[in-house]
């Protein structure tokens, strides 16, 4: 089972196991960490779950198919703290490519 490194707000590190398949705002919403909401359900309606995805991991991510999109560009223009790792986590699903990926939660202190 892939796991998912996740940089909390205070800089504290948790991972988390992620089920193939799931979206990795499926897994931290319910694993309840703060600012993950995921209040359109993955629909790509609202930026309730953006994430920062850590740079060693943007041509993983891209390999695995999981390319940003034109749209959810345009979504990701609704979040707060947005930089150039940004990502929305409802459009990234997991697989065993991505066993042990890092993200950050949005407002997380991160250097890079």
């Amino acid at each position: 089972m892939p796991t998912i490194k996740v940089i909390q707000k205070d800089g504290s590190q948790k991972e988390v196991a992620a089920e193939n398949g799931w979206s990795i705002m499926e897994v931290l919403r319910d694993e309840n960490f703060d600012n993950i909401e995921g209040a359109c359900g993955g629909a790509l309606a609202c930026a309730t779950c953006h994430i920062y995805i850590h740079p060693d991991w943007r041509d993983k991510i891209a390999a695995a198919e999981h390319e940003i999109t034109e749209e959810e560009e345009d979504t990701l223009d609704q979040a707060f703290d947005i930089n150039d790792h940004s990502r929305l986590s409802c459009q990234i699903r997991m697989s065993d490519e991505l066993d042990g990926i890092i993200v950050a939660l949005s407002g997380a202190k991160i250097d890079w």
